[in-house]
């Protein structure tokens, strides 16, 4: 990542506590087409996150700990705060003098957005402010937020007024965290009268549906966009008894990840 600082924009979107073994069901049954276009291989990767619930995950993701490889370590890092006895920072690791990424990215001349879902982004309190408190923008109003079936399109009417309004040359970090996911998710799937996996997987599918659109936003600009898509955490429905997260379950520890180069003309 750290030749890519300066020449790509950056779009950074965590689709907020999305399941691995969902997302990896979905994308092989062909209900996620926009996601399998784009995706590596067309699959997820699998990953553990660093924590097991929202307001932890992102303060790990923009000081460069994103979901790791299942596999044995050390994994090298896209992108580091430099701190001493580092191990995971390698050649090809942007390491940066800051304290998190969106801070250093505007220290590069990048412009910052911040576009919330999840309650720890709502900007309502103070707890809320912290995370978009490192954007230059930051935008959350309930039509981005987990009740709200049509969450991805009222952040991506946002996304396109920012778009429209930063200059061509500046380079732009675009963050979107994607509250659709989250419980509620009933109202994804009709009838449905509690949240459930099917419930979960219905609403990955509106997301997907979402995407072009996001893609489009990026790239229009003309600028190649490097992406990180993943989830910061999953979710349990009944497994072992368990509802919800913030607990120590496989299925809230295991993540779909990827990354990939979007060039204007490919959205």
């Amino acid at each position: 990542m750290r030749d890519l600082i300066g020449s790509h924009d950056l779009l950074l979107v965590t689709l907020d506590t999305l399941r691995f073994d969902v997302a990896d069901d979905l994308v092989r049954a062909g209900r996620t087409p926009t996601l399998a276009r784009v995706l590596p291989g067309g699959r997820w990767e699998r990953r553990h996150s660093p924590a097991s619930f929202t307001y932890a995950a992102h303060h790990a993701f923009f000081a460069g700990f994103l979901p790791t490889p299942t596999g044995p370590g050390p994994h090298e890092r896209l992108f580091a705060a430099r701190f001493p006895g580092s191990e995971s920072a390698g050649t090809d690791t942007w390491v940066f003098d800051a304290p998190d990424l969106p801070t250093a990215l505007r220290a590069e001349g990048y412009h910052t957005v911040c576009l919330g879902g999840v309650g720890f982004f709502n900007l309502r309190s103070p707890l809320g402010a912290v995370l978009p408190g490192l954007f230059a923008e930051a935008y959350w109003e309930p039509g981005f937020g987990v009740t709200a079936p049509d969450c991805l399109d009222a952040q991506l009417d946002r996304l396109a007024e920012v778009v429209a309004r930063v200059p061509a040359g500046r380079p732009l970090f675009s963050f979107l965290n994607v509250a659709a996911l989250h419980q509620p998710n009933r109202h994804y799937l009709p009838g449905a009268t509690t949240d459930d996996r099917a419930s979960h997987a219905a609403a990955l599918e509106y997301v997907d549906s979402r995407l072009e659109r996001l893609f489009a936003l990026v790239t229009g600009r003309g600028r190649p966009t490097f992406v990180i898509v993943c989830s910061d955490h999953g979710t349990a429905y009944g497994e072992d008894g368990h509802t919800g997260h913030r607990i120590g379950h496989e299925v809230v520890w295991t993540v779909p990840y990827a990354h990939f180069t979007l060039h204007p003309g490919e959205s």
